[in-house]
Protein backbone atom coordinates (compact mmCIF):
# COMPACT_ATOMS: atom_id res chain seq x y z
CA UNK A 1 0.00 0.00 0.00
CA UNK A 2 1.34 3.40 -1.18
CA UNK A 3 1.69 6.42 1.39
CA UNK A 4 -0.16 9.59 -0.15
CA UNK A 5 1.18 12.93 1.19
CA UNK A 6 -1.76 15.33 1.79
CA UNK A 7 -1.02 19.19 1.30
CA UNK A 8 -2.69 22.16 1.87
CA UNK A 9 -1.85 26.29 0.24
CA UNK A 10 -4.43 27.17 2.93
CA UNK A 11 -2.05 25.47 6.02
CA UNK A 12 1.55 26.45 6.40
CA UNK A 13 3.85 24.96 4.53
CA UNK A 14 6.45 22.50 6.72
CA UNK A 15 9.59 24.16 8.19
CA UNK A 16 11.68 20.68 8.20
CA UNK A 17 11.97 17.76 6.05
CA UNK A 18 7.85 16.44 6.73
CA UNK A 19 4.68 16.76 5.15
CA UNK A 20 1.35 18.50 6.69
CA UNK A 21 0.03 15.04 6.97
CA UNK A 22 0.84 11.07 5.28
CA UNK A 23 -2.47 9.07 4.22
CA UNK A 24 -1.81 5.32 4.99
CA UNK A 25 -4.70 3.32 3.65
CA UNK A 26 -7.86 4.86 5.36
CA UNK A 27 -6.02 6.80 7.75
CA UNK A 28 -4.45 10.23 7.72
CA UNK A 29 -1.84 11.31 10.19
CA UNK A 30 -1.60 14.91 10.63
CA UNK A 31 1.96 16.84 11.45
CA UNK A 32 2.15 18.82 14.23
CA UNK A 33 0.35 22.01 13.72
CA UNK A 34 1.77 25.42 15.13
CA UNK A 35 0.21 29.14 14.65
CA UNK A 36 1.63 29.96 11.29
CA UNK A 37 -0.45 31.96 8.77
CA UNK A 38 -0.53 30.08 5.36
CA UNK A 39 -0.25 33.57 3.53
CA UNK A 40 2.25 35.17 5.16
CA UNK A 41 4.27 32.94 6.90
CA UNK A 42 4.12 34.96 9.92
CA UNK A 43 3.57 33.50 13.73
CA UNK A 44 0.04 34.69 14.68
CA UNK A 45 -0.80 36.07 17.78
CA UNK A 46 2.63 37.37 19.63
CA UNK A 47 2.23 34.93 22.19
CA UNK A 48 -1.53 35.22 22.90
CA UNK A 49 -2.38 31.36 23.58
CA UNK A 50 -6.02 32.06 22.85
CA UNK A 51 -4.84 33.74 18.77
CA UNK A 52 -2.47 30.76 18.59
CA UNK A 53 -4.83 27.98 19.69
CA UNK A 54 -7.46 29.05 16.79
CA UNK A 55 -5.20 29.54 14.28
CA UNK A 56 -3.26 26.00 15.19
CA UNK A 57 -6.99 24.86 14.79
CA UNK A 58 -8.01 26.65 11.72
CA UNK A 59 -4.59 25.04 10.55
CA UNK A 60 -5.71 21.74 11.17
CA UNK A 61 -8.98 21.71 9.35
CA UNK A 62 -7.18 23.46 6.06
CA UNK A 63 -4.87 19.81 6.27
CA UNK A 64 -7.86 17.68 6.81
CA UNK A 65 -9.92 19.09 4.27
CA UNK A 66 -7.30 18.37 1.97
CA UNK A 67 -8.08 15.40 2.25
CA UNK A 68 -11.39 15.40 2.28
CA UNK A 69 -12.06 14.65 6.08
CA UNK A 70 -13.15 17.44 8.93
CA UNK A 71 -12.62 17.74 12.79
CA UNK A 72 -15.82 14.73 13.17
CA UNK A 73 -13.02 12.27 11.22
CA UNK A 74 -10.35 12.75 13.97
CA UNK A 75 -9.94 9.94 16.49
CA UNK A 76 -6.79 11.14 18.44
CA UNK A 77 -5.08 14.57 19.22
CA UNK A 78 -1.98 15.34 20.50
CA UNK A 79 -0.90 18.85 22.20
CA UNK A 80 1.87 20.08 23.10
CA UNK A 81 1.95 23.42 25.51
CA UNK A 82 4.65 25.30 26.94
CA UNK A 83 2.86 26.09 29.91
CA UNK A 84 -0.21 23.92 31.51
CA UNK A 85 -1.05 26.78 33.36
CA UNK A 86 -3.13 27.51 29.97
CA UNK A 87 -4.35 24.67 29.67
CA UNK A 88 -7.71 25.99 30.55
CA UNK A 89 -8.18 28.32 28.01
CA UNK A 90 -6.52 26.35 25.21
CA UNK A 91 -8.73 23.47 26.38
CA UNK A 92 -11.78 25.69 26.14
CA UNK A 93 -11.38 27.06 22.79
CA UNK A 94 -9.79 23.44 21.35
CA UNK A 95 -13.12 22.02 22.58
CA UNK A 96 -15.06 24.78 20.85
CA UNK A 97 -14.14 23.21 17.39
CA UNK A 98 -15.34 19.52 18.40
CA UNK A 99 -19.00 18.60 18.65
CA UNK A 100 -19.43 16.60 22.14
CA UNK A 101 -20.50 13.42 20.08
CA UNK A 102 -17.21 13.27 18.08
CA UNK A 103 -14.62 14.37 20.51
CA UNK A 104 -11.62 12.29 19.92
CA UNK A 105 -8.96 10.27 22.44
CA UNK A 106 -6.65 12.68 23.37
CA UNK A 107 -3.13 14.23 25.34
CA UNK A 108 -2.26 16.92 26.13
CA UNK A 109 1.87 17.41 27.37
CA UNK A 110 3.92 20.76 28.82
CA UNK A 111 7.03 20.89 27.02
CA UNK A 112 10.08 23.00 27.75
CA UNK A 113 10.25 24.32 24.15
CA UNK A 114 8.13 24.22 20.84
CA UNK A 115 9.44 25.13 16.98
CA UNK A 116 9.09 28.91 16.50
CA UNK A 117 8.83 29.62 20.32
CA UNK A 118 5.11 28.87 19.87
CA UNK A 119 2.51 28.15 22.53
CA UNK A 120 0.58 25.37 21.51
CA UNK A 121 1.37 22.63 18.39
CA UNK A 122 -1.63 19.89 17.89
CA UNK A 123 -1.34 17.49 15.70
CA UNK A 124 -4.18 14.47 14.98
CA UNK A 125 -5.12 11.32 13.32
CA UNK A 126 -8.46 11.16 11.78
CA UNK A 127 -9.76 7.81 9.44
CA UNK A 128 -11.87 8.14 6.12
Amino acid sequence: MANTIIYSPEAPAPIGPYSQAIQAGNTVYVSGQVALDATTGQLVGNGDVAAETHQVMRNLQAVLGAAGLTLRDVVKCSIFVKDLGNFGLINEIYGSYFEADYAPARETVEVSRLPKDVQVEISCIAVK
